[in-house]
């Protein structure tokens, strides 16, 4: 069930939001829980606990908000103590909403909320098969929903986003979700959404939110995709959450610069709620901008204020990397060295991490790693000619390694591609994924992707498809969630399946 949610769960799980409903026990959406919900979803906790000490009667949408409190909390603090100490709160508050009168659209709805909430929550904490019955609990609520009320529109913020997520699970985990009575379909999914942001007011916010996150993780984000980011993000300037997810946007589509502007106009003030992981972004894009000593001041404040188990072995790579890339290879090593001890595995990141100090180890990382490293940080940060600067005076034959080999060919076909150089960025493809497919090197599945990409661009159906199936068939690697759900999408917005 993992592979049906692999969509950026910790990004997702922000939004799934609230409503409001005629003004009657016990599903009134009172003025003072419609503002606690906003300073919610703000991240200015301490104000919403606030207004919602002043609501005396435990209505469905307080216990709702006093919910979602406590789930941003969890998302952005990563305590495991806090986790542990909360947990309980997901039945309670169930069997509360449960004992509410049934004849109204919400009864099923916040139920539902709830749990996906609890779900994603329990994703970051390793939980996967209790988030996994969660995610079924809520779908198959939704979906009773939509049957029963059709002309509900808060239904289909959520139940759009599941379809979107099963929708675009590999094929070979298609079978499970149909055999859990799950059915996902991307462009259902997203005219639901879609349906939400035309025609309701409250939910439209969320809604088109939910719309850019789906085209950076899973879709295509174009131009237009990005200007409806930045007006979604000037319209909203106080909200520090919409902040961060206009960063980790921009860095997920190599815009570098972009988020770094971004991140200059961070709403400041101690009423929001503490998100350490800012710095984390800070580090990660002035490392790809090969600024390493103000890249480090960054990361070190998130180690000393982040109190959760993810990202901390990516941090200690990043550190590593910002000396060893400077080639003082003597302190690069005592970060390496901690990146085992920290942390757990479960984001990709982290997984690349622990890959990457398992291949030190093993000797498998040459001191030509280090250009490949430089070109793709580069890459990531949206300076395209600065990669092909770096690469220009190699051929592939000078470096040593198979690995590195197929490396090599997949950062030049990157960078061609953005360039859109789509013919030369064709060759570097192919090359790297021929390059890979004895040794399941990770570059072969992206460089397949990329080529889909190109070629359903073009129009090439059959070219298109072969790749994105080839991109399914390579085996397990490090980022084969996000690759191979990506690939899925493309097959499904094909009319394959």
């Amino acid at each position: 069930m993992k592979k049906i949610i692999s969509l950026s769960i910790y990004h997702l799980s922000f939004i799934i939001g609230c409503h409001c409903f005629a003004q009657s026990s016990p599903y009134t959406f009172t003025h003072t829980l419609q503002q606690a919900y906003s300073e919610v979803f703000k991240l200015k906790i301490t104000s919403a606990r606030q207004l919602l000490a002043k609501e005396k009667t435990p209505t469905a949408f307080k216990i709702y908000v006093e919910n979602y409190a406590d789930i941003v909390t969890l998302l952005v603090s990563d305590e495991k103590r806090l986790f542990e100490q909360l947990a309980d709160n997901e039945d309670k508050r169930l069997d509360a909403l449960n004992g509410m009168p049934s004849n109204s659209p919400y009864h099923r709805f916040l139920q539902a909320e709830i749990r996906l909430h609890w779900a994603f929550v329990k994703l970051k904490f390793g939980k996967e098969v209790a988030a996994s019955w969660d995610i079924i609990k809520a779908y198959k609520l939704l979906d009773e929903n939509a049957k029963k009320y059709p002309e509900f529109l808060p239904t289909y913020k959520s139940l759009g986003l599941l379809h979107v997520l099963i929708g675009s699970t590999p094929q070979n985990y298609q079978w499970v979700a149909k055999l859990l009575g799950l059915r996902g379909n991307i462009q259902q999914g997203l005219r639901e959404i879609q349906l939400v942001i035309q025609k309701d007011k409250i939910f439209d916010n969320e809604a088109q939110l939910l719309e850019l996150l789906i085209h950076a993780h899973i879709l295509s984000f174009d131009e237009q995709q990005n200007k409806k980011l930045l007006q979604y993000i000037g319209s909203q300037e106080d909200n520090l959450l919409i902040n961060f997810f206009g960063v980790t946007i921009s860095m997920k589509d190599g815009r570098g610069e972009q988020a770094l502007d971004i991140l200059s106009r961070q709403p400041p003030g101690n009423q929001y709620l503490a998100f350490p992981l800012m710095d984390y972004l800070r580090g990660e894009n002035l490392l790809h901008k090969g600024e390493y000593e103000a890249a480090r001041g960054y990361l070190k404040g998130f180690l000393t204020y982040y109190k959760g188990q993810n990202f901390l072995k990516d941090t200690y790579l990043m550190l590593f990397l910002t000396y060893w890339l400077n080639n003082d290879d003597a302190l690069a090593k005592t970060y390496l060295d901690k990146i085992e001890k920290v942390g757990t595995a479960y984001v990709e990141s982290d997984k690349a991490a622990q890959k990457m100090v398992e291949n030190f180890k093993k000797g498998k990382v040459s001191a030509q790693q280090k250009i490949l490293v430089k070109a793709r940080f580069s890459f990531d940060g949206g300076y395209y000619s600065d990669a092909l600067t770096l690469l220009k005076p190699y051929q592939e034959n000078q470096f040593l390694a198979l690995y590195d080999k197929a490396e090599f060919q997949y950062r030049l076909g990157r960078i061609f591609q953005r360039q859109n150089q789509k013919e030369q960025a064709i060759k570097h493809f192919e090359r790297a994924t021929l390059l890979s497919q004895t040794k399941g090197f990770y570059f072969g599945a992206t460089s397949a992707l990329q080529l889909g990409f190109i070629y359903k661009e073009q129009g090439q159906k059959a070219k298109a498809v072969a790749y994105f199936r080839q991109t399914l068939d390579f085996p397990k690697h490090e980022y084969k969630n996000s690759v191979d759900n990506k690939a899925r999408a493309a097959l499904t917005q094909m009319g394959v399946e």
